[in-house]
């Protein structure tokens, strides 16, 4: 029983000089005197993004969620988002033939078809395994529709 309670010591004991250690290394990446703003419970640190729009890993090429903040329909909407894809796909040695992975977020179910219309042909003729779904509440930003993907580096 005693050796239990030891080992659960020094787990706890690295687990609390490592948080303190990740806490000191996020005080000096953003300055001793930078604050983090707090928006209800989320605390947003304005010197370190929440997110990257592009990530590398390996072969593969993760394009986090792209969307049109502009006044539009639903094709004209989608038809930015694969634009910007496409863009940075290509910027990160990959393309549009090479997306394995889509998901795509509707602010609208109803939308479905029309931004189908626009999909269709954008990804060569074998196209990637696809998830659509509707969102509760909207798409942020006020985008009719969000698209990310997973792609292979040529």
């Amino acid at each position: 029983m005693k050796s239990k309670k030891t080992n659960r010591r020094k787990a706890l004991k690295a687990l609390a000089v490592s948080t303190v250690a990740t806490g000191a290394s996020i005080v000096s990446a953003r300055g001793a005197n930078s604050k983090p703003e707090v928006v209800g419970d989320i605390i947003y640190d304005q010197d370190v993004p929440l997110f990257s729009s592009v990530k590398r890993h390996g072969d593969l090429l993760y394009i986090a969620g792209q969307g049109a903040h502009f006044d539009g329909d639903i094709k004209d909407h989608t038809k930015h988002v694969l634009d910007n894809i496409q863009k940075l796909l290509e910027e990160n040695g990959s393309s549009m033939n090479n997306v394995l992975k889509v998901n795509v977020y509707l602010a609208d179910l109803h939308d479905y078809h029309a931004m189908n219309e626009v999909y269709r042909g954008r990804f060569g003729s074998n196209p990637p395994v696809r998830t659509t779904v509707a969102t509760y509440g909207g798409v942020p930003g006020d985008s009719l529709v969000e698209i990310d993907c997973i792609a292979a580096i040529n």
